[in-house]
């Protein structure tokens, strides 16, 4: 056996699917985990310069793999005009007045303020309006996505820049959010966002590359190991972020286990598919030259339900009699026809990827398991690791077909809770019997369906037990006294913790996930045994020490001390 060069022991053990009965300890040489066992087993593996961590009760599982989230946007955002932790619309006028007196980087002449991370919770209707922009920064035009990135919030002087006015007509797939008279609010939706994006001073792969390692070095904290870049293309006013990771990967500063989607545009057609399927060969074969690998198709089947592009199987309440719906709006909006949906699906599942699906609303849900059905008849040797990710609203009736076929459960878990944009923006478009088929992990996995987790950062955190605690408790930790959404749709501790783990890094096509003998020595020390925790404590829950491959890449310190707890270490 080769030379131990870490012993964790005196702790508890999650292997990635279950905690380990008896096992206590876990040596690492290599790189790669070499034993699982009790410290008794595993102390006399111990040579003269391996070191030890007392786990002292702790449990050490897996590192995290987040299954879907958007690390370059994140990073790009967090070193921008970044809102994504404040509370409040004026918090977040007050940082967009301060970050607005900046001096612009080099290359943006006309001043643009970027970045994002407001909550639609936080404004009435859930739609800011230009003026609340214009009363902070009139003199610099303004873009900002919000943290779901299906809408920006822009000021007048953006609008101008852009040539937005009221006879701008909506794009096919967007809205504009307009003043009576029709001239735009500021809010503007999906495919809307692009008419401003388009001449925003462009994105560099410096800026790509430099927001990738900063969102690194931020889910490292967090536990998450592992990750799968859920838009590899021009989407948002944001270029495809694949060249960045390239370059990182080979110069060896992309130490997670990154993986990526390639983005399938909202205007392809069925004519247009061979070429597609030819480009995106191409693409991957050129990544996995150098290290990155990108297995994976991301398809946007529809929108969200709060701006009414979410695609539902009947239509949307309209708790405001003020207006009579567009035909988009009434039942929201699928990106690609049926049609071309079940073509790309079927040509992608036959060239070897796996598709990644942005489904939320019940037709969307619906159609998307038609065409992942229409792609597993057409391609019966395919073993493609299908997903769909979001799942907001699923019919009955749609439950048992995940399973049926094999299409993977990947959950933003830390969505399903009552929280202000649940109550208040979400429920009174939806109704009672429809709120109540929202984000049915239980169900899901009684019927047999895989799960996988993953945060959908900057959307919402990227912290994994703050998406385990809701799906546990059915309940958001910032809101105590809200009811639990649907608690019998809740998942147990070990299951929530798994799918984060084995789940999401099996449908990566990732090394890592487990902790058994030659895995990967990608593990988490947590701040506690959380199995030892009342369920509304799991948010609390932290990362003492992370490791990928053997190499520690983080260390919390000790509260008030600056002491690292890598430390405890011994020799």
């Amino acid at each position: 056996m080769p030379q131990i060069e870490w012993i964790l022991h005196s702790g508890t053990v999650f292997d990635g699917h279950r905690l380990i009965p008896g096992a206590s300890a876990v040596a690492v040489s290599g790189g790669v985990i070499s034993a699982v066992g009790t410290d008794e087993d595993l102390r006399v593996l111990a040579g003269p310069s391996t070191q030890t961590i007392d786990l002292a009760g702790r449990l050490v599982s897996p590192g995290f793999t987040d299954a879907h989230i958007h690390a370059a946007y994140a990073g790009v955002e967090r070193l921008g005009c970044d809102l994504a932790e404040l509370s409040g619309a004026e918090a977040c006028l007050q940082h967009i007045a301060a970050y607005a007196q900046l001096p612009p980087a080099p290359g943006n002449d006309a001043g643009w303020v970027t970045g994002g991370g407001w909550y639609k919770g936080d404004f009435p209707g859930g739609y800011p309006d230009r003026r609340l922009l214009d009363g902070v920064v009139s003199h610099r035009p303004v873009y900002l996505i919000n943290r779901d990135h299906h809408s920006a919030w822009v000021n007048t002087r953006a609008l101008e820049l852009a040539g937005i006015d009221a006879s701008t007509p909506d794009p096919a797939d967007g809205r504009i959010e307009r003043d009576p008279d029709g001239f735009p609010t500021g809010t503007l939706h999906e495919g809307a966002m692009d008419l401003v994006a388009r001449v925003l001073p462009p994105v560099t792969e410096e800026m790509l590359t430099a927001g990738i390692l900063h969102a690194q070095e931020h889910l490292f904290s967090v536990g998450v190991t592992g990750w799968q870049e859920a838009i590899l293309g021009s989407y948002g006013g944001y270029p495809d972020a694949s060249a960045a990771y390239r370059s990182a990967a080979e110069a060896g500063t992309l130490k997670g286990r990154a993986t990526g989607a390639l983005w399938v545009p909202r205007d392809t057609t069925v004519e247009t598919v061979p070429d597609l399927v030819q480009e995106f060969v191409e693409r991957r074969a050129a990544n996995a030259a150098a290290g990155f690998s990108t297995t994976s198709a991301k398809i946007m089947v529809d929108g969200v339900p709060e701006n009414y592009t979410a695609a539902m199987l009947d239509p949307y309440l309209r708790p405001c009699s003020c207006a009579e719906p567009t035909p988009a709006e009434e039942r929201g909006l699928l990106y690609l026809s049926p049609e071309v949906l079940a073509a790309v699906s079927t040509a992608l599942d036959a060239a070897g990827f796996d598709l990644h699906m942005h489904v939320i609303g019940d037709r969307a849900v619906r159609t998307g398991l038609d065409a992942v059905a229409a792609a597993r008849a057409a391609n019966p040797g395919s073993a493609g690791r299908h997903h769909m990710a979001h799942l907001q609203i699923i019919h009955p009736q749609d439950i048992a077909r995940f399973a049926e076929l094999d299409v993977t459960v990947n959950a933003q878990a830390l969505w399903a809770c009552n929280d202000d944009q649940m109550q208040e923006l979400t429920v009174p478009l939806l109704g009672g019997e429809r709120a109540g088929w929202q984000y049915p992990f239980a169900d899901l996995q009684a019927a047999g369906a895989r799960l996988a987790m993953g945060s959908d950062w900057p959307v919402s955190t990227p912290d994994p037990w703050q998406a385990i605690h809701v799906a546990v408790n059915r309940a958001h930790p910032d809101y105590p006294d809200a009811a639990p959404l649907l608690p019998g749709q809740s998942l147990a501790l070990g299951s929530a913790l798994a799918a984060y783990t084995s789940g999401s890094a099996w449908l990566n096509r990732a090394a890592g996930g487990t902790l058994t003998p030659g895995a990967p020595a990608d593990l988490v020390v947590h701040s506690v045994n959380p199995f030892d925790l009342p369920p509304a404590a799991l948010s609390t829950v932290q990362s003492d020490v992370v490791m990928v491959a053997g190499e520690p890449v983080y260390a919390r310190s000790s509260a008030g001390s600056g002491a690292a707890v890598l430390p405890r270490t011994t020799t």
